[in-house]
């Protein structure tokens, strides 16, 4: 797996060093940061713009890119354990899931479900700075099957709705599962029947909404701390 990216790359050399295969420079590093790369002692190639640009498929990459280990998702199971777990829901786009994984990391968040069939893992690491190799993933499309499991331990199941309960007037249960579904199709009305309870957060200025992962950080934030 190719990640790339000053950010993401010097993230996975302090704190993940072991799942790195080779390092690839495309550009020249100020004496500190060759340092640190040095330090790692893996293998390091240097690649002319061409070379770096066909190894990012295009993406901006900073002149800093790196092979590392294929990403390894979670059990399912090893979730059902925690308190506060959250489930992308038709989300597709890496850059938003990316940024949720990040705030989720942040936040405090003990693991994310992408109800998805397959989910491109190379963008979501660059995109959550890296995060995504801290954060407790499971690839789980069976959304229904999900949530009645995690009922059966004792979650409380929110869904993100428009016309939800606004979250700022709410005290939220101590095990929780929040559901985010995407812009563009939402939460399908079978899942969202399932749910306990739809939240949302109170808009001005005739503004209906925001993109997903800002409004993930907002109501995550206010489950966890509010």
């Amino acid at each position: 797996m190719i990640v790339y990216g000053k950010q993401v790359f010097f993230y996975i050399l302090e704190k993940h060093k072991e799942k790195i295969k080779e390092i690839y420079l495309a550009k020249e590093c100020e004496k500190a940061d060759f340092s640190k790369i040095a330090k790692t002692s893996k293998k390091i190639k240097k690649l002319d713009f061409k070379a770096a640009q066909s190894l990012a498929r295009g993406g901006n990459h900073q002149g800093f890119l790196m092979e590392i280990d294929e990403f390894e998702f979670s059990s399912f199971e090893n979730l059902k354990e925690k308190d506060f777990i959250v489930i992308l829901y038709n989300i597709s786009d890496v850059g938003n899931i990316g940024a949720i994984v990040r705030s989720a990391y942040a936040l405090g968040v003990n693991g994310i479900v992408l109800a998805a069939k397959n989910v491109a893992m190379d963008g979501v690491i660059r995109t959550s700075s890296g995060a995504a190799l801290d954060m407790k993933i499971v690839l789980n499309d069976d959304v229904l099957s999900m949530i009645n499991e995690l009922k059966q331990k004792g979650f409380y199941i929110y869904a993100s709705a428009s016309g939800g309960s606004d979250i700022h007037t709410i005290k939220t249960k101590e095990k929780k599962v929040l559901i985010m579904g995407s812009e563009g199709f939402g939460i399908a009305p079978k899942v969202l029947k399932k749910c306990d309870e739809c939240v949302g957060i109170k808009m001005h200025n005739d503004f209906d909404s925001l993109n997903v992962s800002a409004a993930f950080a907002i109501l995550c934030d206010r489950m966890k701390n509010g």
